[in-house]
């Protein structure tokens, strides 16, 4: 939760300067308190793991959150029961109406196709659209943070020679930004996918923060200045075992795929990989909550539909 302080403190200023999590008393005595309202847009095959991988995540937080599951109705689910959409998942039509705090949209294993090519992609540029009045901050995640650049700015992914698939260590670029507050200098991210946007197409554009990179995975972490929009290429809600089941998948439908890097001890798969993003994982996605979403959110969401002011970096 934030510090409440004076505002009139010589140390709000520093305070602010290091990005630590507070507010000022005339601030907080005009804020009112209410859940948080985040929607997950779950793009992956393997719904349910994927679903408690984010709820775990989000659940590092004394803030109460409301969260609501959807689906894209146009595409048919191999791996997940349609009872289990039906049961616990929304579809756009249900939710257009309704505002929300923050959005979570996820990857896809599709980033070999084109974004047109994918049976879905008109309902999800509903999504994009509809969010920019009905959502306070987007966070998106490995193909749907190249789905949204691409919506959103027009830079196309690139197919890299081969996929992807590890453990990687990234530089912290930018540590002024709120949400690079509690890492080191470099952290372990998982990454899984065959494309990439290239760091040259995001340098045109002056809205695009670059937070974090690495030498082996390019570009990992990226923010509007705003924090509206956050663009994470990396899979740091994964667990200990996703990229295994990964590989194993990949093994089992004859793709020529490598074994995933710095991840299995002395690359033998049948060694127990070692777990080493859990406290990067929990950094960001509560970094997200607290500054991209809790602290500049309006506390009558439908102002999201009209000229509301942000604060959140000014």
């Amino acid at each position: 939760m934030p510090i409440k302080i004076d505002n009139a403190l010589p140390a709000l200023d520093i305070l602010r300067s290091e990005n630590v999590f507070m507010m000022d008393d005339k601030r907080a005595n005009h804020q009112d308190i209410r859940p948080l309202e985040v929607l997950i847009l779950n793009l992956m095959p393997t719904k349910e793991a994927t679903e408690t991988q984010l709820l775990r995540l989000l659940s590092n937080t004394p803030l109460q959150i409301n969260i609501d599951l959807l689906y894209m109705s146009s595409h048919t689910s191999k791996n997940t029961k349609a009872e289990h959409l039906e049961t616990f998942y929304k579809t756009f039509d249900n939710i257009k109406s309704r505002y929300y705090d923050g959005l979570i949209i996820t990857g896809a294993p599709v980033e070999t196709l084109a974004f047109e090519e994918v049976d879905y992609w008109q309902e999800l540029c509903q999504v994009f659209q509809w969010s920019k009045k009905h959502v306070f901050s987007t966070l998106h995640l490995c193909w749907g943070a190249q789905a949204g650049l691409y919506y959103n700015y027009g830079i196309d992914k690139v197919l890299m020679s081969q996929k992807l698939s590890g453990i990687y260590n990234q530089d912290v670029l930018d540590r002024l930004n709120p949400l690079m507050r509690g890492f080191d200098d470099c952290f372990n991210s998982p990454h899984s996918r065959y494309t990439e946007v290239v760091t040259e197409s995001v340098k045109k554009l002056s809205q695009l923060d670059i937070l974090a990179a690495g030498d082996e995975v390019g570009l990992s972490i990226l923010a509007t200045k705003d924090l509206r929009e956050v663009y994470s290429f990396g899979h740091l809600e994964y667990d200990r075992d996703t990229l295994k089941k990964e590989y194993l998948r990949d093994l089992k439908s004859h793709k020529k795929i490598q074994l995933p890097k710095h991840y299995f001890p002395n690359d033998d798969p049948n060694q127990v990989p070692k777990l080493c993003w859990n406290l990067p994982a929990t950094t960001f996605f509560s970094n997200w909550i607290n500054y991209a979403v809790y602290q500049e959110t309006p506390y009558r969401l439908e102002e999201l539909n009209n000229d509301y002011t942000y604060y959140a970096c000014l």
